[in-house]
């Protein structure tokens, strides 16, 4: 993963509560398990009419958010199904970082998993900072050393999130690449089984 430290980026709104999985990511689009090329499904039934044409009412449509890597949204976003798609799209649209009140666990757990920052603040906060974002050229500054988002009115917020995923998110490793780290160690310890037992791979 992209480590993630300090990220100054333009915020978008999206004013809407219970955003679910489905919303992020159709299930048409569904059929591809790779991590990238979901941009254009991101949002598709909200950002396309029917015709296919981009619907210019739709935030992300609008030209002054165009490049904007924190996107600020309503309580329990990501809610629905446990696909892994949605944090797909969204950082394959160019989200570093989500700002909302509260987020469905799974899909909290998900967004670590591929490098994207799921940031909770109180319902009052997301509320200011949703009125701020509908202005355009509003920014956002997020601290993962400091704990720490702040925004161009002067605004500071403390936030909590948990040790691992925080180092995690720093040092740009998931969990995989976390285990690979301790490959000798796993390859020692497999040479040491008894031969009936079952092994990682046949050399080891």
């Amino acid at each position: 993963m992209e480590p993630l430290i300090r990220l100054d980026g333009l915020a978008a709104p999206l004013n809407r509560i219970n955003v679910d999985t489905d919303q992020i990511v159709p299930k048409q689009f569904l059929k591809r398990i790779g991590k990238t090329g979901f941009a254009d499904a991101l949002f598709f039934d909200w950002r396309f009419l029917p015709n296919g044409d981009p619907d210019p009412d739709f935030v992300l449509n609008r030209p002054e958010y165009r490049g904007a890597e924190v996107l600020i949204t309503g309580r329990n976003f990501g809610c629905g199904s446990s696909r892994e798609h949605a944090p797909w799209a969204l950082r394959d649209f160019g989200f570093r970082a989500l700002v909302a009140p509260s987020f469905a666990d799974i899909f909290r757990q998900n967004c670590y998993r591929n490098g994207l920052l799921p940031i909770e603040v109180p319902e009052a906060i997301a509320q200011q900072m949703l009125m701020h974002a509908e202005r355009s050229g509003y920014r956002v500054c997020v601290d993962l050393e400091t704990l720490t988002i702040s925004d161009t009115y002067g605004f500071a917020h403390t936030f909590t999130m948990d040790d691992f995923w925080r180092q995690c998110m720093m040092n740009g490793t998931d969990e995989i690449e976390l285990t690979l780290q301790r490959q000798p160690e796993i390859v020692a310890y497999e040479r040491t089984r008894p031969a009936w037992m079952p092994a990682v791979s046949r050399t080891a």
